[in-house]
């Protein structure tokens, strides 16, 4: 069952701040395959915002704003925190990139986004 302060759900924070999405998302489906709560929804989120910047790193930009834009819309039911995220700060700093992503499609500009980092309090 998911528990904010498990080992598993830091270590998948961990692996999303260091960059290495698919990992994060792996670690984070664990806990989500095994949640029969409302922690499920939560975790799912987390897991396509993931993904999203897996897909980034894969330059599937496509794959990246379709995933980007669906994890946003599950982790916005839990505001203003959850899970030890100030989720406000992040959402917010994942719409930025969501907007620069949009931008960069629109002016024909290669992709440049810096993914948020995920501060746990």
């Amino acid at each position: 069952m998911y528990d904010p302060e498990s080992d598993r759900y830091r270590r998948g924070v961990e692996l999303f701040n260091a960059g290495e999405f698919f990992e994060s998302h792996e670690v984070w489906e664990e806990l989500w395959l095994e949640e029969p709560g409302p922690a499920k929804l939560f975790l799912q989120g987390l897991i396509q915002v993931a993904a999203a910047f897996h897909h980034f790193q894969q330059s599937n930009y496509a794959g990246t704003r379709s995933l980007l834009k669906t994890g946003m819309e599950k982790l916005e039911g839990f505001r203003p925190r959850y899970g030890g995220i100030d989720l406000d700060a992040f959402l917010g700093r994942l719409l930025d990139c969501q907007r620069e992503l949009e931008r960069q499609k629109v002016a024909g500009q290669p992709p440049t986004v810096v993914p948020p980092r995920i501060e746990l309090q």
